[in-house]
């Protein structure tokens, strides 16, 4: 298989059926998802990191509309979706990658049933109120099973929308 098809292998629509397949295998699964619209450091770092809970690294991907209803701005995003999977695909230690078209990644979390959940430092494991921007979605699918649910500091300094103001200014 070519270099390109490799890494095309690794975005799917059959996340259930692959992940399945590994915790057969007796491998353990880290999820973690986001827009990742412009890849930067920081989006490298989180995601090493990431991997490094588990076996495998799942990534969900929001699509172009989940982007948009996230209210980032009216030229977010900036990649589609497409391309934005594609570079999250090519990183060596992400093993699957999965875009979802809903607003949050409730369902895709419910269906791949990962050991470790993680997500960025703005968020909070310990908050269980739904309402609260610092709720980690889909953390209560994770406790219910005994799993982790993680949180990984940011990269001070990196962000799409600073790498964007910094593009515009320039």
């Amino acid at each position: 298989m070519s270099k390109l098809a490799d890494i095309k292998h690794k975005i799917t629509t059959e996340v259930q059926d692959v992940t399945d397949s590994w915790k057969n295998q007796g491998q353990t699964i880290v999820f973690t998802n986001g827009c990742f619209d412009l890849l930067h450091r920081g989006h490298i770092e989180y995601l090493a990191q990431t991997a490094d809970f588990a076996d495998k690294l799942v990534v969900g991907v929001n699509s172009d509309r989940s982007v948009r209803a996230l209210g980032k701005g009216s030229t977010r995003p900036l990649q589609d979706e497409n391309s934005r999977a594609l570079i999250i695909a090519a990183l060596e230690f992400v093993d699957a990658v999965v875009v979802f078209d809903e607003d949050t990644p409730y369902d895709l979390i419910s269906r791949v049933q990962p050991d470790v959940l993680v997500k960025g430092g703005d968020y909070d494991p310990a908050v269980s109120d739904t309402t609260n921007p610092k709720y980690i979605v889909g953390s209560d699918i994770i406790k219910a099973q005994g799993g982790k649910v993680e949180v990984i500091q940011f990269v001070a300094g990196y962000s799409t929308s600073k790498i964007e103001e910094k593009i515009k200014q320039g």
